[in-house]
C-alpha cells in the first residue's frame, strides 16, 4: 500500500566561522572570493530567512546544526599540542592553510551531508542514511562523524531509520552525498528511481574523466551506497557526469541538474550519454512519465549556468505546478534571467520562479540547493523523528536571536587564530543543542 509522504528539506544552519578561504579547487565561486571578508551573522540570517519563507509556504523545513570550528581534535591528530590557545597559535604560525581548513563552515551545504533513500525504495522499508565521506577535500573529509551523530539524534528510531557509516575515505570511494543524487517518482510515497551521478570510474583508468578539475564522485561509491541501502536494480540509474562540464566548474551534479517528482531540469552538458540516461530513467520510472526540461547551451551557456547557479535551485511542488527557488544571481545574468522568463511562459511543469537572497553562501560556491538535504518521510516516519529541529515561528525567533547574540558581523582569515572565536563557537553550539534538543553531538561536549 502506498503511504502518504512528504519531502522534507533539512537546511544547514550557517556556522559562526563562515569565511572565504577558497578551499575548494574546482568550485569557481569559492576561488573567486578567496580572502574576502565574510559576514557570518548575515550568512546565517539569510539561510534562516530562506527556511522561514519555505516553512511559511507549508513545506516541511528542518535544520541541521553547524559543526565545531576550528576543530581542535583534527589539529591534535596532526601533531599540534598544548592548550587550545597554543594549538591555534602554532597552527596559524606554522601552517595557516591547515587552520583555515579546520575552520571551514562548509557543513552549511547539507546537500553534501549524506545520501538518503526513502523507505518506499529500500529492501527493509526503512529510511537509509549514509553520511558522505567527502574525501576529495580535506576540510570536508572531517565532517562525516559529527554529521552521522546529528542524523542519528534526529532520526533515532531504528524501526524506521537505518544509519550507515561513511564509505572508506579514499579516492576510489569518493562520495559527495546528495549533491550527486536525485530521486524521481510519481508520488513521494511510491517506489521511485534513484539517479546516482558520478564523475569517474575509479578502477578503470581508461574510462572518460575530467582533465582540469577533479571528479569527486566515483561510480564505485555510488554502487556501494545503492547496495547498503538495499535498492533494487530496477530502481537505480547510474549516470556519468560530462567531464567537460566538470572542467567548466560543475563540481557537483546539482550545479547542472535538479529533479523533483517526475521532472528533471537539466543542462544539455549535464551527462556524458544523455540519451542513455533518459532512456534508463524512462524505463525504470513507474507511476508517472518522465517530464524533462532541457536547457541548451545556446539558451544558457555553461559559464552562465555556473556563475548564476541556475540549476543549484530548489524545485518544489505547488498547487499549480512546480516552483523553482533560485538565487538572486540568476536575475543578474542576462541569459539566465531571459531564460527564466521564457520558462514560466512555456506551459511546462515549472510554473513559477522565486528569488532568494543567499549571497553570502553564493560567494563561497553554494546556492539554495546546496543548503538543503532532502528527506522523504511518510506520516509515521515524520512522527517518529525528533521534531525539535523542525522550523516553527517560535524556533525561527529563537534561532534569529541566537545568531544575533553569538555571531560576528565580519570575519577575516586572521581572525581564525583568535582563541576567543573558539570559545564563542563552543558557547554558541552548546546553547544550540539545547534549543534543538539534540543532546551531546560535538567533540567538546563528549
Amino acid at each position: 500500500m502506498v503511504k502518504h509522504a512528504v519531502e522534507a528539506n533539512f537546511d544547514g544552519l550557517v556556522g559562526p566561522t563562515h569565511n572565504y578561504a577558497g578551499l575548494s579547487w574546482g568550485n569557481v565561486a569559492s576561488k573567486t572570493n578567496v580572502s574576502a571578508e565574510s559576514n557570518p551573522r548575515e550568512a546565517a540570517l539569510q539561510g534562516l530567512a530562506k527556511m522561514k519563507r519555505l516553512a511559511d509556504r507549508g513545506y516541511v523545513q528542518g535544520i541541521l546544526p553547524p559543526h565545531e570550528r576550528p576543530h581542535i581534535p583534527t589539529l591534535k591528530a596532526l601533531g599540534f599540542t598544548g592548550t587550545d590557545r597554543q594549538i591555534l597559535e602554532r597552527a596559524a604560525k606554522e601552517n595557516p592553510s591547515i587552520l583555515a581548513a579546520v575552520s571551514s563552515a562548509s557543513t552549511m551545504w547539507t546537500a553534501n551531508a549524506a545520501t538518503v533513500s526513502p523507505s518506499a525504495d529500500t529492501g527493509d522499508h526503512r529510511v537509509h542514511f549514509t553520511p558522505a565521506n567527502l574525501s576529495a577535500k580535506f576540510h570536508r573529509s572531517i565532517e562525516h562523524r559529527v554529521t552521522g551523530r546529528a542524523l542519528k539524534a534526529i532520526f533515532a528510531d531504528d524501526s524506521y531509520f537505518a544509519h550507515h557509516p561513511a564509505l572508506p575515505s579514499v579516492s576510489h570511494f569518493g562520495d559527495e552525498g546528495a549533491a550527486n543524487h536525485t530521486r524521481l517518482c510519481g508520488r513521494y510515497g511510491e517506489p521511485g528511481v534513484e539517479l546516482f551521478v558520478y564523475g569517474q570510474v575509479a578502477f578503470n583508468e581508461q574510462a572518460p574523466a575530467p582533465r582540469k578539475f577533479p571528479a569527486r564522485q566515483t561510480l564505485e561509491a555510488s554502487q556501494a551506497i545503492a547496495r547498503l541501502h538495499g535498492l533494487k536494480d530496477q530502481g537505480v540509474v547510474f549516470a556519468q557526469q560530462n567531464p567537460d562540464a566538470i572542467d567548466a566548474g560543475v563540481f557537483h551534479n546539482d550545479v547542472i541538474a535538479v529533479g523533483n517528482g517526475n521532472t528533471l531540469f537539466y543542462h544539455d552538458m549535464a551527462f556524458l550519454d544523455e540519451a542513455r540516461v533518459l532512456a534508463d530513467l524512462r524505463a525504470r520510472l513507474t507511476g508517472a512519465e518522465l517530464d524533462t526540461v532541457r536547457v541548451s547551451s545556446a539558451e544558457v551557456p555553461i559559464e552562465d549556468a555556473v556563475a548564476s547557479y541556475l540549476f543549484n535551485s530548489q524545485l518544489l511542488n505547488t498547487a499549480d505546478g512546480m516552483m523553482l527557488a533560485v538565487p538572486g544571481e540568476c536575475r543578474e545574468i542576462a541569459s539566465v534571467s531571459r531564460y527564466l522568463d521564457e520558462l514560466v511562459k512555456s506551459g511546462g511543469p515549472i510554473t513559477s520562479v522565486e528569488v532568494f537572497d543567499v549571497k553570502q553562501s553564493m560567494r563561497n560556491g553554494g546556492g539554495p540547493a546546496c543548503l538543503r538535504l532532502r528527506v522523504v518521510l511518510n506520516d509515521d516516519e515524520l512522527s517518529a523523528m525528533h521534531r525539535g529541529v523542525l522550523l516553527t515561528d517560535d524556533l525561527y525567533e529563537r534561532l534569529t536571536t541566537w545568531v544575533k547574540g553569538h555571531y560576528r558581523d565580519r570575519l577575516s582569515q586572521e581572525d581564525l587564530a583568535d582563541p576567543m572565536l573558539l570559545d564563542e563557537v563552543r558557547k554558541a553550539l552548546d546553547e544550540l543543542t539545547g534549543i534543538l534538543g539534540l543532546g551531546s553531538i560535538y567533540d567538546f561536549q563528549l
